[in-house]
């Protein structure tokens, strides 16, 4: 374990052979171990869903990087290679990704006839299946070749008669095959002594003799041989375990293995392809132009301890327990299964004979959660929202008793969202609707961004970007344990300066993940710890200029993205795929100017800290006390809707760009820093309980102003403030002026200039507006107050994608009143004209209605829809396709009528207004009178 772990034996990728089951479960079992190498070929047999090793001696591949992997059989029993393709190592050629191939060897022992016939045999097969498989594929082939080096046991081998001259003939040949595969040997490229290299080594090595079977010769049986591809380099090449040990009880020290291990380094980039000299200039300048360098910065001497990072995350409670990641683990396989129980038992199910995929998404994916994370879950299938949302609301309901719990159904511009706690843990379920993603998942996230199954809706793949991007980060990173240690660091250190906050303009998970895996890679050569990690990316962020350069990952996007930035993103940070790449969008100059100052203040600040934690909790000035004026914004709702008062809460928030923006524009010599968090006064935060205020919400927000520059004339300075006073009235406008979201009756917002001896006791709000315990699972009501244009919207859109089943609800409950009406005119003997209110409602929701209703036959009805060639024409009900993907897809709005072939009846006719499957359509109801 010590030599695995040591120094010079520190890599990327380390092989293991002769691994038997129970040595892999200690192996597994070392928190080190585990640390440095997160993807392994083989889980710990121990484990209770694990099976046993396929030998009783095995190829074992542990890595840092991911990676998939395949067995190739040789010529003898037991005995194979270990084919691994490192995900996101590797270059591009065009369109296609070849990645870096590494196959795992242990050939035959033994200098014998067979044994050589053996070996011969096994590397021809298996450079024939890299050929066939992986041509212009970098590769690294490495293992026990137990190919004979020493002449003198050739000799001796000839002399007993154990093998033949053809033999020796044979194995002499043997290192030309690998030399033809242009396989170049690390140890002959970098080894001065071209007749030493010996890995086994009876001389020196006890444990050697007493394995050695009467050979007594040295033997460099250890290989890592490389076939670059103009993509890897040999630069180092060196020898490990060479120290002895003690293990347990034993009297006398003794080397870890009869074999020393070996480790090479190898150089990654673009080797060995001739270009124009102006092209190779032009090339380097639109890099230089682009990529911003990144320079290690090692930690200083008071941070640089290996674990300091850890100790400090651990002492703050930032990294969940053992227990706390089992409890979220068994709450989103609770979900889980709930939810694709209540899928599969659906008609729909059989019928699309199509799957239902359930996936984490964001910081519980990529691992860097903290005990106050939601788990953000997002469901791929056939269905439209409203049927999945129909069907999941209903089970999940049905579960409460499991511990599962509905707090909201919130309905945003990318669809709707239901809030979730699951035995205790926050989930927000979010769904897709994309059958051709289920069907080929997972391996459908290894297709390229061309290839026609992402030929989606942009609201589509929107929904898919997430899942996509994190499924990359977590392919392609250098050192996934050392990047989440230092995510989590930073993502503490943004919260407590104030700067996390995407809806303010500030940094949120995908950021933070972005420009620290731009500075990982960029320093992966380097192999820096995690306490340089950190310090390297405030050094770098400190001195980055973010109004002109681009934050992207080049190893993704190369050295010249293609995305074209405009005059209103002050700050560009690229994510990886469609729709949307700038994950920046909502940040305004203010914000950015926020940024770099913390940035800068963080890298001075590392230099004078006495540790990591009183890094993240300096004894700087509160916010409160931090500026002499301030902006104050407050807000007050007492409507009886609390949903109502977190959507109006919400709609404020993302509003406050605008005035940042406008103050950025109208005061260009004033800084205004937002403080990401809702401030309350003590004395209100103290009386929650009482029963007057159990409604009633007031708090504020404020913005602290500062000049830019310390030496700015008075004159300027009142200029600014005078324009100030012009801003803050037209925010003000615009806010209470908005009818979908203000309404006078139940809310309040004013905009004000204080100084800070004006301000009151102030404290942060800790209360949900509209997440109480005693309003768990509420939507909006459209009794309380009217539904905003917004969720009509989003209405109508869902409309085109399934049937609405509480459209199809309120739609009865108009029918009921209007014949109420009309019974009560009726008698009161009046003349009256009734006018039915009901809308025809759409084709596919009566489409859907035929197709999901039990009591309609789907097979007994034909649909009449407008061909643009030929006209009208009519097509079997079950026929009809609508995916929009699918070759036969015909847009809704073709569709004329639908027909019932039984009695040969319209009981839906657009032209008519005629709908008797819901009973609806706008024509005029009849006259009555006396």
């Amino acid at each position: 374990m010590r030599n695995i772990l040591e120094e010079n034996a520190e890599a990327d990728v380390i092989v293991l052979q002769e691994v038997t089951d129970g040595f892999l479960s200690y192996l597994l079992g070392d928190e080190g171990v585990r640390d440095r190498y997160p993807y392994c070929s083989h889980g710990p047999p121990e484990q209770a869903d694990m099976e046993p090793l396929p030998n009783f001696l095995n190829l074992v591949v542990l890595s840092k990087v991911a990676f998939d992997w395949e067995s190739v059989s040789l010529q003898r029993k037991h005995k194979g290679a270990l084919v691994a393709r490192l995900r996101h190592v590797g270059k591009w050629q065009g369109d296609e990704f070849k990645p870096v191939v590494l196959a795992v060897v242990h050939l035959s022992h033994g200098l014998t006839d067979g044994a050589v016939a053996s070996k011969k045999g096994d590397i021809k097969r298996l450079i024939g299946y890299l050929e066939e498989n992986y041509q212009g594929c970098s590769w690294v082939l490495a293992g026990d070749f137990n190919i004979t080096t020493s002449q003198e046991a050739v000799q001796a081998a000839l002399v007993k008669g154990n093998i033949s001259d053809l033999t020796a003939e044979q194995l002499r040949g043997l290192d030309t095959m690998l030399k033809d595969a242009d396989l170049v040997d690390a140890w002959e490229v970098t080894a001065e002594d071209k007749e030493g290299g010996a890995t086994w080594d009876p001389t020196v090595n006890g444990v050697a003799v007493a394995l050695s079977g009467g050979n007594v010769w040295p033997q460099r049986y250890d290989r890592i041989l490389v076939r670059g591809e103009g993509f890897l380099e040999v630069k180092e090449f060196n020898m490990f375990g060479l120290e002895k040990g003690k293990v347990g009880d034993a009297t006398e020290e003794s080397f870890a293995s009869d074999h020393w291990g070996i480790r090479s380094v190898l150089n990654i980039g673009d080797f060995g392809h001739d270009e124009p000299e102006e092209a190779e200039e032009e090339k380097e300048e639109d890099t230089n132009s682009l990529v911003v360098p990144v320079h290690l910065e090692k930690a200083p001497t008071a941070l640089s301890e290996a674990g300091s990072i850890k100790a400090c995350l651990s002492k703050l409670g930032v990294i969940p327990s053992e227990e706390e990641a089992t409890k979220r683990k068994a709450a989103f396989e609770l979900l889980k299964n709930t939810l694709l129980d209540a899928t599969a038992n659906t008609p729909a199910a059989a019928r699309l004979q199509s799957t239902v995929v359930i996936v984490p998404v964001g910081s519980y994916t990529l691992g860097v959660w903290t005990s106050t994370s939601d788990i953000d879950v997002c469901c791929i299938g056939p269905f439209s929202s409203n049927t999945f949302f129909s069907i999941a609301s209903s089970c999940l309901r049905k579960a409460a008793i499991q511990g599962i719990r509905i707090l909201r159904r919130v309905k945003a511009n990318t669809g709707t969202m239901l809030e979730l706690e699951v035995q205790g843990i926050r989930m927000d379920l979010q769904y897709c609707p994309a059958a051709s993603v289920a069907d080929q998942w997972p391996d459908v996230l290894r297709l390229p961004a061309k290839d026609p199954v992402w030929s989606l809706a942009p609201q589509t793949l929107n929904k898919l970007k997430a899942i996509r991007d994190m499924d990359y980060l977590r392919r392609s990173l250098p050192d996934l344990s050392s990047f989440r240690l230092a995510h989590r660091f930073i993502k503490t250190w943004a919260k407590s300066r104030g700067i996390y906050s995407a809806r303010f303009g500030y940094l949120s998970g995908i950021q933070i993940s972005i420009l620290l895996a731009r500075v990982q890679k960029l320093l992966a050569k380097s192999s820096p710890s995690v306490e340089d990690l950190i310090t390297s990316f405030f050094s770098h962020y400190s001195t980055f200029d973010f109004a002109t350069s681009l934050v992207f990952d080049p190893t993704f996007h190369g050295p010249a993205p293609q995305y074209t930035r405009s005059y209103r993103e002050p700050l560009a940070i690229l994510g990886y795929f469609p729709p949307s790449l700038n994950t920046a969008t909502a940040a305004t100059l203010p914000s950015v100017l926020t940024l770099s100052k913390e940035f800068s203040l963080a890298a001075s600040s590392l230099s004078v800290s006495p540790s990591w934690t009183a890094f993240l909790n300096p004894p700087t000035t509160s916010f409160l006390t931090q500026f002499k004026t301030y902006i104050k914004l407050d807000l007050s709702y007492w409507g009886l809707s609390l949903s109502r008062g977190a959507q109006f809460l919400g709609w404020f928030e993302s509003r406050c760009a605008i005035l940042l923006v406008d103050i950025g524009r109208k005061c260009p010599g004033l800084h205004a820093r937002m403080w990401p968090a809702r401030f309350v006064e003590a004395a209100d935060l103290a009386a929650e309980d009482d029963d007057a205020a159990e409604n009633d919400y007031r708090g504020c927000y404020l913005i602290g102003l500062d000049k830019i520059t310390p030496d700015m004339p008075k004159p300027d300075l009142q200029a600014a403030l005078g324009a100030l006073q012009t801003v803050l009235p037209r925010f003000e406008g615009q806010i209470r002026g908005d009818g979908k979201y203000f309404d006078e009756r139940n809310r309040w917002m004013s905009a004000s200039l204080v100084n800070q001896a004006s301000l009151p006791n102030l404290v942060l709000d800790t209360r949900e507006w509209g997440d109480e315990s005693g309003n768990v699972g509420e939507e909006e009501d459209e009794s309380d107050e009217a539904t905003s244009d917004d969720d009509d919207e989003y209405d109508q859109e869902e409309e085109e994608e399934g049937f609405n089943e509480e459209s199809y609800e309120a739609e009865k409950r108009r029918k009921r009143a209007a014949k109420k009406e009309r019974k009560e005119a009726k008698g009161k003997k009046q003349h009256v004209v009734v006018v039915r209110e009901g809308k025809l409602r759409t084709a596919l929701d009566v489409m859907n209605r035929i197709r999901w209703d039990a009591s309609m036959d789907s097979g007994d009805f034909v649909v009449g829809y407008e061909d643009r060639f030929k006209g009208a024409q009519e097509k079997e009900l079950e026929e009809w396709k609508t995916e929009q993907t699918d070759e036969e897809f015909i847009p809704q709005h073709r569709i004329l009528y639908f027909r019932r072939k039984s009695d040969d009846k319209v009981v839906w006719d657009r032209k008519k207004r005629v709908d008797e499957v819901f009973g609806g359509g706008g024509g005029a109801g009849g006259a009555g009178g006396e």
